[in-house]
Formats: C-alpha cells, structure tokens, sequence
C-alpha cells in the first residue's frame, strides 16, 4: 500500500492562515465609506480590517473593490485620498490593522524556548510607487518587528519573514480572548513615529519613532490609492501560496466578531416588544448591540434594546403605549477586537 507523503510543517496544511479575511470577501458593514481620516478609528468597510488615523487632516475613502489579482483573490481593499494633508504634525498617523486573538496565535510559541519563525504574505499595489511599513505589534509584551517595502502600479507579493522571539523566555503570548499581535501597515506618520530607526528585528517598543521610519504619506497626494489583498500570516520559515478558504468558513469566522440580522418582534400587549434571536456563531464576547432601521405601525420611539444571553440573545423594546402590532428592525452585534 502506497501512502502519501505527510507534511512534518509546524503549520498546518489547512487553517494555515491565521489571518480572517485576507482575501477581502467579507464586507459585512458597507462596500464603501468616504470622508475617513481625523481621529475616527474604527471597522468601516471590510470584516476584519480596522483604519486607525490619528489627528490627520488627510480624508480617504475606504472600499471593497472587484480589482484583485488573478487567481488569489477578485476582491482587494482599497483606500483613495480625497483630502491630501502636506502639513504634517508630530503626532499625525494612518495605520490599517488587523487584530489577531492570543488564542489564536499559540503556534507560535511567541516569547518563551522554542518560539518558532512565521512569515507574513500579502499583494499590494499602489497609483505611483509608494514605500510603506508592515509591523508585527505584541501587544501583551510591548514588542514589535517592523519591514518597509514599496507599493507599485502593478500587483506585487510582499514577504515579510519574521525570526523566533523568545525574548527573555518568559513573555508568552496571553491565552485568551483578547487582542495579542496586531498586524499594521503604516502609511502615513508623523515624526513621533517615524523620526528614528525603523525596528527590523525584535525590540521592546521604548518609543513610537521606530515604528515607521522612511516611509511617504498616503495623504501627500490626492491621486494616491493603496490596494491590498491575500494577506497571510503563518508559521515557518518560507511564505507558502495564499491559502484559499471557502467563503462560508471565512463568514463564520468574521460573525465571532460583527454580525447583523433583520429581526422581526412580537409584542405583549403591554409597552414593549420582544425576540429572542440564535446569532450564527458564538462571538467573542457579549456583543454590543446598535439598532438600525426599525418600524411600527405604532408611535413612540424605541428607548433601549439589550442583550441578555450571549449567543441567544433577547432583544427588549420599550415604548410608552401598548401595542396591537408587530415590529421590525435591523441590528447589528459587535464583538470587535
């Protein structure tokens, strides 16, 4: 009998990607958001993608855009300056981030004996050549790695190999359910952050200015763009081709952090209107619940709505008069990172 070959790889052959949603699929939110900048750091657009700016007047629109490359992925994220800011203060930044649960990274045995190398793989292309920074931030240990690279006109594949760090030997990654490594691209700062050597190996975080030195500003010109897609992040020494994961597993894993739902509600008669809704998949952490549309065919405003049972979640709505009908609404449960 003839076996096929096993792969002995730390990182395995499937679930080898520790990122969500690198191939930019998932855009539960909106497919398009303008007039982003100025200190509102937040998820916009695509599931898993969080844009970080810092007290810039630079604004941008951030989308979910059909411009992939052939055979990684059809979607890609991309951002466009519509405000350019040329007076740069200190403090200024543009970071797009996503946020990896310690949990979730314990492969790599980060910070004690026997901490593995990982590689970080990604597609990115740009309006005009563009240089940039990707930064590997431990936030349990204050620690980070960071590489610059450039963005052209045409697709490229950035590696970004990233050696062991068993630091002291007792600065594990935490085991929990919260953020522990955060992956960064710096792509726009100021000289609080990029005014000294950029980290290109494992240090403690002392200051922020080696966390984007040399890198240009995306918001230097209106004209710029930054397209990014096929992120990956796994363990080993050499990048492996981007790992292509059904759509539904991909769903799966962004509702654990953001999911919305229609929800129809039946009353009791009384001053309020009740649901009780099954979320897909259990998320992270109690969500936070946000009403958006919502319709009666009685007056009164909605005053509060609340979560009362984790994944099985009963809505209540409270009004001021009885009610003889039935309601709807839209809401959204977030357990973001």
């Amino acid at each position: 009998m003839t076996k096929a070959r096993t792969n002995a790889s730390a990182t395995p052959a499937v679930g080898r990607n520790m990122v969500i949603n690198g191939a930019m699929n998932v855009s539960q939110r909106a497919v398009s958001v303008t007039g982003l900048g100025g200190n509102a750091d937040t998820y916009f657009t695509i599931d898993r993608f969080k844009l970080n700016p810092a007290a810039t007047a630079g604004r941008l629109t951030m989308t979910q855009t059909a411009d992939g490359p052939n055979g990684i992925s059809a979607n890609c994220l991309k951002l466009d300056c519509t405000t350019a800011d040329s007076s740069i203060a200190a403090g200024e930044a543009l970071i797009l981030s996503t946020y990896l649960e310690g949990q979730n990274v314990q492969r790599l045995g980060k910070g004690v004996a026997g901490a593995k190398q990982s590689v970080i793989s990604f597609y990115v292309k740009a309006s005009s050549s563009l240089t940039f920074a990707i930064e590997l931030f431990d936030g349990d240990n204050a620690r980070h790695i960071v590489k610059l690279f450039t963005a052209t006109t045409g697709w490229n594949r950035i590696e970004f190999n990233i050696p062991a760090d068993e630091d002291d030997g007792s600065s594990a990654l935490d085991d929990d359910n919260a953020a522990s490594l955060y992956i960064n691209f710096w792509l726009h700062g100021g000289s609080t952050f990029t005014g000294g050597t950029l980290a290109t190996a494992w240090a403690n975080k002392t200051n922020n200015n080696t966390r984007a030195a040399g890198i240009d500003s995306f918001f230097s010109n209106t004209a710029n763009n930054f397209f990014l897609t096929g992120l990956q992040f796994e363990v080993g020494p050499v990048a492996s081709e981007f790992e292509q994961e059904d759509i539904g597993v991909t769903l799966a894993k962004c509702q654990r952090y953001y999911v919305e739902s229609g929800l129809v509600l039946s009353n009791d008669n009384t001053d309020r209107y009740y649901n009780k809704i099954q979320l897909p998949v259990e998320m992270r952490a109690k969500p936070t619940i946000a009403v958006g549309a919502y319709d009666s065919g009685n007056s009164g405003a909605m005053v509060s709505a609340y979560d009362d049972s984790g994944t099985n979640s009963r809505l209540s709505f409270y009004q001021g008069t009885a009610h003889s009908t039935i309601a709807s609404g839209w809401f959204s449960f977030d357990a973001e990172l």
